[in-house]
């Protein structure tokens, strides 16, 4: 009984350090919040209006809507992919390299694997919220066809910013230098955001592309904002792409800690 009461205890001591890992980066993070939120709500908006509005003169119909309207789910997902590679891998690699942010840690008693976790929330967290903020906006401008669905856009974002985050995490255990992350963009995540079916139909392109695609996290994630935006097939689209996400995080997050935790302690 003494045992089990002392593992409860580590674990809830455990638990109480990885918050505080998130909560330390969202000190940071808001004291330029407008600064740093303002890129993740413009750039989608901007995509929008020049994809949406130019293309969409000359594409009238895809799939029985507007473009604007196809287009709309994939930009919400490719915020929590954007905003958690980004924040796992720079973010991540700047605290680890330069300020020795996480080396200070390991000096008290948090260990690698709260720094893990605790990274992982604040990027999920963070990919969550930009989701959300991005739907609103895109449901204000009548693209979404039930609003009272939002909420359900966080649960996207979070289950989208988890794996892609966790790509982030393992290409900052495996880059010599903060440069070496642009070969990462080019031929990661770049191919993630133009080949997901953010911008047409996947059905249209090459069956080994298609194949290859159906195991980028993105594509999972576009289906499943699809489902929430178009409201149809939710249900369908949680069960099949919601359980592949929650697989692709458990495997990417797990290969990012064992990498991570040889980074840290070399």
């Amino acid at each position: 009984m003494l045992n089990l009461s002392l593992s409860f205890s580590t674990w809830m001591e455990s638990v109480r350090l990885c918050f505080h890992i998130t909560l330390r980066n969202w000190t940071v993070y808001k004291k330029d919040l407008i600064a740093n939120i303002s890129p993740t709500i413009a750039d989608p908006a901007l995509v929008l209006v020049s994809l949406g509005l130019g293309l969409g003169s000359f594409i009238t119909n895809v799939e029985g809507m507007t473009y604007m309207q196809f287009l709309a789910p994939g930009l919400t997902v490719a915020t929590a992919l954007f905003t958690s590679f980004f924040e796992s891998s720079y973010g991540f690699y700047v605290r680890m390299t330069y300020e020795n942010v996480f080396k200070a840690m390991l000096t008290t008693p948090i260990g690698v694997r709260e720094v893990v976790i605790g990274e992982m929330l604040w990027v999920s967290l963070k990919g969550a919220v930009m989701a959300v903020g991005v739907a609103i906006v895109l449901a204000l401008c009548g693209l979404m066809i039930n609003p009272w669905l939002i909420p359900a856009t966080a649960i996207v974002g979070l289950l989208v910013a988890l794996p892609c985050g966790a790509i982030g995490l393992l290409s900052t255990a495996l880059v010599n230098n903060i440069n070496q992350f642009q070969s990462v963009y080019s031929f990661i995540i770049a191919p993630l955001y133009f080949l997901s079916g953010i911008f047409f139909p996947i059905a249209n392109m090459a069956r080994p592309v298609r194949i290859v695609a159906e195991f980028f996290p993105l594509i999972h994630g576009v289906r499943l904002a699809q489902a929430i935006f178009w409201d149809k097939g939710i249900a369908h689209a949680f069960m099949v792409s919601g359980s592949i996400l929650i697989f692709q995080s458990l495997v990417f997050c797990s290969l990012a800690y064992w990498k991570i935790k040889e980074k840290l302690i070399a």
